[in-house]
């Protein structure tokens, strides 16, 4: 599978990107391309600006990141992620695929779900070796290059179970609206407690769960983009049947309802 999972869906107020922060992006090496969806750098200089609160709508996916204090696995964090920018900064990450990072953690990726860890405790020894060489680099690039040529020393054997895990995950992203987890699992010919159960050690969350935070991701980018403003019609081309369903889904997700998300959008985007 070589598409990626997203584009920039899940970043909360796009708007901020290249006012407040860059964001630069990169696919990752051939050989890497069925573990790893990408490489991302964000940098930021506020100066005296006042800080920038960023929130980010989660993926389900698990990323290895470098920042200035130190280096972290990240696993999938159902929460919204809440970052305040202040003066001037950076991170460069490593996203992988939906069940991307299972052979390299050696165990049920759910133990990460809403943590995040030091590199140690995953990859012992080597991992502080890696964040120490990393540190050591002061170009983005350059990080990104022994990242990658750590991840291939370690590259684990292929898994028909990831294999499985990343074509669900793939037709999540194509299912016509309304799709339930019962009809994907036997499109694929597996039963849904099956799906459930490869979700949960590979991916690190269920597949209901995955399948609602794409609907809600693409909800945000609609409105954040002003394409939409009719919440009822919104609704039900996400497959919601219930309009007050949907507006308590998204707000539990975003923080905020699709009308007081939409206002903020165009705030920013006119300021």
């Amino acid at each position: 599978m070589s598409r990626p999972t997203a584009s920039t869906r899940g970043i909360l107020g796009p708007e901020a990107i290249g006012r407040v922060f860059t964001l630069r992006r990169s696919p990752p090496a051939a050989d890497l391309d069925h573990l790893v969806e990408r490489h991302w750098v964000v940098q930021w200089d506020l100066g005296d600006r006042p800080p920038h609160r960023q929130e980010v709508v989660t993926h389900p996916c698990v990323n290895l990141v470098f920042e200035p204090h130190g280096a972290a696995v990240h696993g999938v964090h159902r929460r919204r992620d809440v970052r305040v920018l202040a003066g001037t900064g950076w991170a460069v990450g490593v996203k992988f695929r939906p069940g991307g990072f299972s052979g390299y953690l050696g165990r049920p990726v759910h133990e990460l779900t809403d943590r995040s860890v030091a590199l140690d405790a995953v990859f012992g020894a080597d991992g502080r070796a890696l964040e120490r060489e990393a540190a050591a680099l002061a170009e983005p690039d350059a990080k990104i290059a022994v990242a990658e040529a750590f991840l291939r020393e370690r590259r684990p054997a292929p898994d028909p179970e990831v294999d499985l895990v990343q074509a669900v995950v793939a037709d999540m992203l194509d299912v016509e609206p309304g799709s339930a987890v019962h009809e994907i699992a036997r499109r694929h010919a597996v039963s849904t407690r099956t799906l459930q159960r490869l979700f949960r050690r590979h991916v690190g969350v269920g597949p209901k769960w995955v399948l609602r935070r794409y609907r809600l991701q693409e909800a945000a980018e609609q409105l954040a983009a002003g394409e939409r403003s009719d919440w009822t019609r919104l609704a039900l081309d996400l497959g919601y049947f219930d309009h007050a369903h949907f507006i308590r889904d998204f707000r539990a997700v975003v923080g905020r309802s699709p009308a007081e998300y939409e206002a903020l959008c165009t705030a920013l985007a006119a300021a």
